[in-house]
């Protein structure tokens, strides 16, 4: 399996805007679980679910290092997202991304 993103390098701002959009529009929470492990928490909405399933699905064929759970609980969706140690880096990335784009760090 690689260890790196195998996204070609021209659909990385596409990929990147698609998270950027859900994290604008419904990220509620991020919790740290561990150096390893995220869970973010969004808001349901029609649609919702398909869609982020569609984007992680589609992120974790080409970034082999990364696993997602999505799970649904009452009006919200907890994702899961879980890193090998070597890439703890790419999940403070995501981690800090989403806080800054869902505007719940300035």
């Amino acid at each position: 399996m690689p260890s790196a993103c195998t996204l070609p390098t021209a659909a990385h701002p596409v990929r990147v805007a698609e998270f950027d959009d859900l994290f604008r529009a419904a990220l509620r929470t991020t919790e740290r679980c561990g150096p390893t492990r995220l869970v973010l928490t969004f808001a349901s909405a029609p649609g919702r679910v398909e869609m982020v399933r569609d984007l992680t699905e589609r992120e974790a064929e080409c970034c082999s290092f990364l696993t997602f759970a999505l799970a649904e609980h009452a009006d919200l969706l907890l994702l899961e997202v879980i890193v090998s140690s070597p890439h703890i880096d790419v999940l403070d990335a995501i981690a800090e991304r989403a806080l800054r784009v869902s505007g719940l760090v300035g």
